[in-house]
């Protein structure tokens, strides 16, 4: 996610990026973008810092001495998955540092990122987000403000909520049609044409035709946002049972080998069950 964000970013702005692997440098860098050698000296470099990580732990691991100095007078917008207290207490580190802070999760995964369409969820002081706004214009297709701290990602965990269901949904659908000896291509005719159809249940669905696992939102995450979900349920002392199931069935996938593969591969994951109760 973070690669294609900060080319859409380095279009219009200038832009210095880190990465963990720098495997992702080279397109980047013809991008438009300037390494950092450290998130140090990105945030040095830069009046506005993104981050794009997997957790909260890895959010943690940047934030040495180094990377404080250099955050007086800057503003970081978290586009990342974490928990509430987390984004809570990275709100105060950065305002201990002289540094502005806003949230700002974003729904869609590798396409709408690599085409500008993200829905970012903007959080935190107002006056700070509106700020913002026009630098987050090159990732989204809409920029919604949600709230105070922490508003953006319970927004988020309610939007993945329904993503989550959805897709395991769709991956049921798909395994019912396929074990009562249907054609899959003419299920997928069938959904397009009817008012279930979506831009999402396309690019699945030809996921799922075309037997590609390759990731546009991996296992791994997904199965980390349900973990977000139920603790965001239980925290508002509501219920999540279905997400619960969901999770347990990426759980499944996920030590199967699978965390890198599509959220849609949980599809494998059904058939794999039918096909052992059928021995």
């Amino acid at each position: 996610m973070g690669t294609p964000m900060a080319m859409n970013l380095s279009k219009y702005y200038p832009t210095t990026v880190w990465n963990r692997s720098a495997s992702k440098y080279p397109a980047l860098v013809a991008a438009g973008a300037v390494v950092g050698e450290t998130p140090a000296r990105v945030a040095e470099q830069s009046d506005l810092i993104f981050t794009m990580l997997f957790d909260g732990a890895a959010i943690q691991s940047v934030f040495d001495e180094s990377f404080r100095k250099a955050l007086k007078d800057k503003t970081i917008i978290n586009t990342s998955s974490v928990s509430v207290e987390y984004s809570e207490a990275l709100s105060r580190q950065i305002t201990a540092a002289g540094g502005s802070f806003m949230e700002m999760p974003v729904s869609g995964s590798k396409v709408p990122a690599e085409q500008g369409k993200l829905v970012g969820m903007m959080a935190g002081d107002r006056a700070i987000c509106e700020r913002a706004r026009r630098f987050v214009e090159p990732l989204t297709s809409a920029a919604i403000y949600c709230g105070p701290i922490g508003s953006g990602l319970r927004m988020k965990y309610a939007i993945n909520a329904y993503l989550v269901t959805m897709t395991v949904g769709l991956a049921e659908s798909v395994s019912l049609a396929q074990a009562q000896g249907l054609d899959l291509d003419a299920f997928s005719q069938v959904l397009a044409a009817g008012p279930l159809a979506s831009a999402y249940s396309k690019l699945k669905m030809d996921k799922i035709l075309a037997q590609d696992w390759s990731a546009q939102a991996a296992i791994k995450d997904c199965y980390n946002s349900t973990k977000l979900i139920q603790a965001a349920a239980k925290e508002a002392n509501t219920q999540s049972p279905l997400v619960q199931l969901c999770g347990e069935l990426y759980s499944q996938a996920n030590d199967l080998g699978m965390a890198e593969d599509d959220m849609i591969s949980v599809f494998r994951i059904l058939c794999e069950l039918s096909a052992k109760e059928q021995r």
